[in-house]
């Protein structure tokens, strides 16, 4: 085992403000039409913000206000939003995955979340500062081979470099964490402008946060905007649910579901699941995307809460068995 290393942002990060934009917007149109086709896009920064995207839908949903929600009533809207493909509907109509691509799913018993140590450590003293300092930040921890603590990173809007060091430290303590806890605390100096004041962000750019942290590799699909006949979102989820699923009924330490998908096709071209590195065919699932929405009940506003603090380990019903 080598040195591990997982980051987290908060939800105000821009790139964050762009997912949970993204999935509001989903949630809003799911709330009217449970069948709504939704792939919204929001681009942000310096004052303006721009959503573009395919939705079909019988809903009427007041996109700029959602923006203004979220980022604040100050910042300039503009929408491009048009009607999903007549040549992608059609496959999807008839029950065939809306995209093709390769969905990963992860589980390990190293946490009680299932997920690697690393993550689970970024996410939650992330969440433990922004409980406090509800801004713009970023969390990094690093384990040494035996999975004791090398250095934590922390970078916190609007917070001073002594406060935010006593609060990395109070969870350092509540943890029980060991090791060298080498501490890098707003490392470049303390800082008040966060958030689309400071960056721009963009749909999709927190993938590995969002999936389970560097150490396993992902499909490459966004999930946030995405309503779940696109397969690189319910086929993940499907995926992380097979994992657990197989982790606990196997007893095994670490589990990885490999699913693959062609457009317009319904079966997956690959259902692999690995256990303690051991490979064999997944059985005894409808993979079918009409299947996994069924399944999991995926047809409900449920996403916006997905676009935070990461799509897995989070209580979602895929994080279940």
């Amino acid at each position: 085992m080598f040195y591990r290393t997982a980051e987290s942002v908060s939800p105000k990060h821009p790139d964050k403000l762009c997912d949970r934009i993204s999935d509001a917007i989903l949630d809003a149109y799911l709330k009217q039409d449970k069948y709504s086709r939704v792939a919204a896009e929001t681009c942000g920064g310096h004052g303006v913000v721009f959503v573009t995207g395919e939705i079909t839908s019988t809903g009427e949903v007041d996109i700029p206000a959602i923006v203004h929600e979220i980022a604040g009533p100050e910042v300039e809207v503009h929408t491009k939003i048009v009607k999903q493909s007549p040549e992608i509907a059609q496959g999807v109509d008839t029950g065939g995955a809306g995209d093709q691509g390769i969905m990963i799913g992860y589980a390990t018993d190293e946490t009680p979340e299932l997920l690697p140590l690393e993550v689970v450590l970024a996410r939650r003293l992330n969440q433990f500062i922004y409980a406090e300092y509800p801004y713009d930040g970023k969390t990094q921890v690093t384990l040494d081979p035996k999975g004791n603590v090398e250095s934590i990173v922390a970078s916190f809007q609007n917070v001073s470099k002594a406060d935010l060091e006593k609060k990395v430290l109070e969870f350092v303590k509540e943890r029980g964490l060991k090791g060298k806890l080498e501490l890098h605390i707003n490392p470049a100096g303390d800082w008040n402008q966060g958030g689309f004041d400071a960056d721009t962000g963009l749909t999709g750019r927190k993938l590995i946060v969002d999936n389970y942290g560097p150490r396993v590799a992902i499909g490459g699909g966004c999930f946030s905007g995405k309503d779940a006949t696109k397969v690189d979102r319910s086929a993940a989820y499907i995926a992380r649910r097979i994992a657990v699923d197989y982790l606990k009924k196997r007893n095994a330490h670490e589990v990885l579901v490999r699913l693959a998908y062609a457009i317009g096709y319904n079966e997956p071209l690959e259902k692999t699941v690995i256990i303690d590195g051991k490979a064999e065919e997944i059985e005894g699932y409808d993979l079918t995307p009409n299947g996994i929405i069924e399944y999991l009940d995926l047809r409900r506003p449920i996403y916006a809460k997905t676009a935070e603090y990461g799509h897995f380990g989070n209580g979602f019903d895929w994080d279940k068995a």
